[in-house]
């Protein structure tokens, strides 16, 4: 009978967590709200020595203040690309910052707020290779990116014929398959390539050449309307106040990226209906 109990209670906190914001969980999770991000990309979202660190993460810990949650109340989560609709799905994290692009076919299955950064595809290769300049090059030349990412499927639409592409599970994964000569390039968001580039210490470098505009969004559940609207007004805060520059400053520091002024800073509208379709990927 106790079993009975304890399993009709599981399912009756499963249920409510498909409706409130981190409202179930571990009881460590209790009164938290659970952010998924990248654990493997410097200058985004990177799990150093137990802390995290990346312009994901300022920009996840500025939303969440906003919302009411001191630092000590986020639960962060990794969310790998290809997992990162079924986490939002299955109620495993409340929101999801990961270069995580706006796209047609996610809104299909989640709902998300912002953007809040623009980035653009572009190459990466070992430093000193003149080979590659840029997706024009690319014609028999051998590919990494991530599973799940829409840099990947950029790379199947557009130059399938081309290429051999090489999928990992993250960019770790690619940068030492460049290192090692087993692929010519890494593709993903510039702002991507250019922490692993720094992360290098000079062995690689950014063609700097994009070929897409990515908009990055904070993915929710399905169906989070009053969320999504929450979440831009902080994003659009975090503009106005200097904030959002700031991050963008000391996550880029060093790296000689600097994001496009044309589209950046973006002014964060999904959250109330805008019907812009953006036209990138991510990472």
């Amino acid at each position: 009978m106790k079993h009975l109990v304890k399993r009709c209670v599981a399912a009756v906190c499963a249920a409510a967590c498909t409706v409130a914001l981190a409202a179930c969980g571990s009881d460590d999770e209790a009164g938290k709200i659970r952010i998924g991000i990248k654990f493997d990309q410097p200058g985004l979202g990177f799990k150093k020595s137990g802390t995290y660190v990346g312009f994901d993460v300022d920009v996840a810990r500025y939303i969440a203040r906003d919302l009411g949650y001191s630092d000590d109340q986020i639960v962060w989560k990794e969310a790998p690309s290809k997992q990162r609709e079924a986490m939002l799905q299955n109620g495993d994290v409340d929101m999801i910052l990961a270069t995580y692009s706006i796209t047609a076919e996610r809104k299909n299955a989640v709902d998300f707020a912002g953007p809040y950064f623009v980035a653009g595809q572009d190459l990466m290769v070992r430093k000193g290779d003149t080979s590659i300049r840029g997706p024009e090059d690319l014609n028999g030349k051998r590919l990494c990116s991530v599973t799940g990412s829409t840099s990947a499927k950029t790379v199947k639409d557009r130059f399938a014929n081309e290429v051999q592409l090489m999928e990992q599970p993250g960019y770790a994964e690619c940068a030492t398959a460049l290192f090692s000569g087993i692929v010519d390039a890494v593709t993903t968001d510039d702002i991507i390539l250019a922490g692993l580039a720094a992360a290098s210490r000079g062995k690689l470098e950014v063609v700097g050449k994009p070929f897409t505009e990515e908009y990055y969004g904070v993915g929710i559940k399905k169906g989070s309307t009053d969320l999504a609207r929450k979440i831009d007004k902080a994003i659009n805060q975090m503009v106005a106040d200097g904030s959002w520059e700031r991050a963008i400053k000391d996550n880029t520091k060093g790296t000689g990226y600097t994001p496009n002024a044309k589209v950046n800073p973006p002014k964060a509208t999904e959250g109330v209906g805008h019907d812009r379709v953006a036209t990138g990927k991510e990472d």
